[in-house]
């Protein structure tokens, strides 16, 4: 079980370093996965139980890749400057349904599916909030066309809005959590000793 868990993580390593470059850009994929994810849950749910076999990876692929064409050209239609931006991570909406498909996520609790949407949601907010200050020096850019963002210093470091930054930043944050996890850890030893 630990082998399609590892590989569904691997998948959503993809856009959440890639498309989250700024904080609109994040909030754009989180809106699309969430939409596209939810329909194909929707609609496979009265599936599962009649198909079998290859039926079932065939209708899994034809469903997401429906779905995920559908939401790219409304997104291309509508929000055409962060369509530019992450088309080339909107092809992967699809695999990421047919993983999580296969690796039982819909057939859990809902509880542990919405909790696990949220820490990934949560997640790409904060690095694409911390990408964008760091980077760009602003907070906000490209959410509204009237509105350049909240500038919070003049210049930011341009390594971070590249994906190399990202893995840095993550490696950071990954640091930072685990160093906060040990000291708690001790600090609730000491208590109970």
């Amino acid at each position: 079980m630990k082998r399609p868990a590892t590989l569904t993580h691997s998948l959503m390593l993809v856009p959440l370093l890639g498309t989250t470059a700024t904080l609109s850009a994040a909030l754009g994929m989180i809106l699309m996965l969430g939409v596209v994810t939810g329909a194909f849950a929707v609609c496979m749910a009265p599936l599962r139980k009649r198909l079998k076999g290859a039926s079932t990876l065939l209708t899994c692929l034809l469903l997401a890749a429906t779905l995920t064409s559908c939401a790219d050209t409304l997104a291309q239609r509508w929000f055409l400057p962060w369509h530019q931006a992450s088309a080339i991570y909107t092809g992967l909406i699809a695999l990421q349904c047919i993983v999580l498909e296969y690796t039982g996520f819909f057939s859990r609790p809902a509880a542990s599916r919405v909790k696990d949407c949220v820490v990934y949601g949560g997640l790409m907010v904060s690095l694409g909030g911390l990408r964008e200050i760091f980077g760009h020096g602003t907070l906000g850019r490209g959410l509204s066309a009237h509105w350049q963002g909240l500038v919070i210093f003049p210049e930011g470091l341009h390594l971070l809005t590249l994906v190399p930054g990202a893995f840095v930043l993550l490696g950071l944050l990954l640091a930072a959590r685990q160093a906060w996890t040990r000291r708690n850890s001790v600090i609730k030893e000491t208590h109970h000793s």
